[in-house]
C-alpha cells in the first residue's frame, strides 16, 4: 500500500464511502466530500450505487453517473476513472449491504494489487454512528483489508456523539496503528437537513441566497449551515481529501 507521504498530485484518489450500516449517514458524507471538491475546485467524478434514492445523482447530477454494485463491468468504470484522469479523486458512495459484492469484485479483479503499482491510492471512508454495530463492522473492515487501504473513520454525530463504546474496544487504537484518520462530523440541525433535501439543492445552494433556490433558509439557518460546513471541510482536510 502506498503511504500517504508517497501519493503525488498525480496520483488519483478512489474514496469509497461505506460503513455498511444504513442510516449512518454515508450518503451526507458523500455529498460533503463533492461539495468540498467543487469549491476548492479539484477535479472529480462520482458513483452512487443506491439504484433507487442515490444522493450523488440527487445533488450531484452534473458529476455523478449510477454504477451497479452486481455488474463487474460497471464497478470496472471507477478504476477505468481513476487511471484515465491522474490526480482526479474518484467518489464511490456505498450503499448499505453493498460492501461484499464490492470486495468480491475487488478481490477477484485484483484491485487492491493495482493500487500497489499503478497511479491511483484506495481510500476507505468508514461512516459510523455510536451504536456497537458499527464498532463490529469497523473490525470485521480491519480484518479484511488490514493496511492495504487507507482508512478514514468518520464519527458522525447524527445521532449521537457519545463513541465510548469505539474507544473501549481496542478498534480505534487498531485502526490508528495501521494509520487510519479519525474524523468528526457534528450533527447538523434537522431543519436545515430537511429543507436542503425536500427541495434537492447543494451544499452550497442552500447557503447562497443569491442561487435562486426555492430551499428557503432563514438568515440563521443559513449562518449554521455554514459554521457546519466550515468545521467539516476543516475535518475533510485532515483526512486527506
Amino acid at each position: 500500500m502506498q503511504h500517504t507521504s508517497d501519493i503525488t498530485a498525480a496520483t488519483s484518489k478512489i474514496h469509497l464511502i461505506g460503513g455498511e450500516k444504513g442510516g449512518v449517514g454515508k450518503s451526507m458524507v458523500a455529498r460533503l466530500i463533492a461539495q468540498f471538491l467543487i469549491d476548492h475546485q479539484l477535479p472529480f467524478v462520482c458513483f452512487d450505487t443506491d439504484r433507487s434514492h442515490g444522493a450523488l445523482l440527487r445533488f450531484y447530477a452534473d458529476y455523478a453517473s449510477p454504477v451497479l454494485i452486481d455488474r463487474y463491468e460497471a464497478l470496472d468504470h471507477i478504476i477505468e476513472a481513476a487511471v484515465e484522469q491522474p490526480g482526479a479523486r474518484v467518489v464511490v458512495d456505498l450503499a448499505a449491504q453493498t460492501h461484499e459484492p464490492l470486495v468480491q469484485w475487488m478481490e477477484e479483479s485484483g484491485v487492491l494489487d493495482m493500487a500497489e503499482t499503478a497511479d491511483f491510492s484506495l481510500h476507505y471512508w468508514h461512516v459510523m454512528d455510536a451504536g456497537r454495530d458499527s464498532v463490529d463492522l469497523l473490525a470485521r473492515l480491519l480484518d479484511r483489508f488490514g493496511a492495504r487501504v487507507h482508512h478514514v473513520l468518520v464519527l458522525n454525530q447524527l445521532r449521537g456523539s457519545d463513541f465510548t463504546q469505539l474507544e473501549k474496544s481496542g478498534q480505534l487504537e487498531r485502526a490508528q496503528a495501521l494509520g487510519a484518520r479519525v474524523i468528526t462530523i457534528k450533527r447538523l440541525h434537522e431543519s436545515v437537513v430537511q429543507k436542503i433535501d425536500t427541495y434537492n439543492v447543494s451544499f452550497w445552494a442552500a447557503r447562497n441566497p443569491s442561487a435562486g433556490t426555492d430551499a428557503s433558509l432563514g438568515l440563521m439557518e443559513r449562518q449554521r449551515l455554514k459554521m457546519w460546513m466550515n468545521h467539516a471541510y476543516a475535518e475533510l482536510e485532515k483526512a486527506g481529501v
